[in-house]
């Protein structure tokens, strides 16, 4: 099996459907279809079985994933240390963020990029979704989780208090909500991760059991601006409500663990001239905004 077999197989067996496997290759659906039939054929095996729902492996498609998962693991690490070795500032940097921070720190740190080193294109992706450095989905992440992947090299570039905050608007005509009431007669607006899998529910430590969750946001971006449009109270990065002009409720309390920011590259990228002039530029952005 060659190495552009083994993508079309792979890509397959993570989609489940030859329309997926095609829109991740950026090839027609007829194409990856003709591609696994002629592979099957070249190995006189069946590697799946066609049913309603998509491709699912068989045995021997099983047996033939660990190995072709093993050539996908030499193929990105000679693409990762062929391209720790280019000194040239040009090509394209692809780098996943989060919205908040894309449109806090990562544009302008592009804009001072392209300024300065105007061949080296980034590629931007910015998404609840975290996308995969040791599989090439992206050459620099900035999250706000550390991973623990040894391979990967991760550098905290923010650590800020989480706070309470509203609109004034919102305070003009609701007031403000008293520590102890559990948010009673009070609106709320909370990051949709909070709710999955918890059942004591609380914003800065305060019960949520008699507050009215008017809105849950899929992203910190949109609950910024939920509770910018006076929609209702909720918890955000004290510089992030500061940023935006909002008002902090409740001052002495905060949540118990602080909102980090890390900036993630693989270990065999950190030597490459464009993305260790993106690294640059992401880092002195931080460095500035909170000074």
């Amino acid at each position: 099996m060659n190495w552009d077999d083994a993508r079309v197989f792979l890509a397959v067996c993570r989609e489940s459907t030859l329309r997926g496997a095609a829109r991740v290759l950026g090839v027609d659906q007829a194409t990856v279809g003709r591609r696994i039939t002629a592979l099957e054929k070249s190995l006189s095996a069946t590697l799946f079985l066609r049913t309603s729902d998509g491709y699912a492996l068989t045995a021997v498609g099983e047996a033939a994933l660990k190995s072709v998962e093993k050539m996908e693991h030499s193929a990105l690490e000679l693409e990762r240390q062929i391209q720790g070795l280019d000194d040239r500032l040009t090509g394209t940097v692809r780098v996943s963020t989060t919205d908040s921070l894309a449109i806090d720190f990562l544009i302008p740190a592009i804009a001072r990029l392209h300024e300065q080193h105007p061949d080296v294109r980034v590629q931007l992706d910015a998404s609840t979704q975290i996308l995969s450095l040791a599989k090439r989905e992206a050459d620099i992440a900035v999250r706000n989780t550390r991973p623990d992947n040894p391979d990967l090299i991760a550098r905290r570039i923010a650590r800020w208090p989480v706070g309470l905050f509203a609109s004034q608007a919102y305070i003009d005509a609701n007031g403000v909500p008293q520590p102890g009431t559990a948010f009673e007669g009070h609106d709320l607006v909370v990051y949709q991760p909070y709710l999955q899998g918890k059942k004591d529910l609380t914003l800065v430590s305060e019960p949520l059991s008699r507050g009215r969750i008017v809105a849950s946001l899929s992203s910190s971006l949109l609950v910024r601006r939920s509770i910018a449009a006076g929609l209702g109270v909720g918890e955000i990065p004290v510089y992030m409500g500061e940023r935006d002009g909002l008002i902090r409720l409740w001052p002495e309390r905060t949540t118990p663990l602080p909102y980090e920011v890390w900036l993630v590259t693989h270990a065999d990228l950190r030597h490459t001239a464009r993305v260790r002039a993106v690294i640059e530029q992401i880092v002195d952005v931080f460095a500035s905004e909170n000074e």
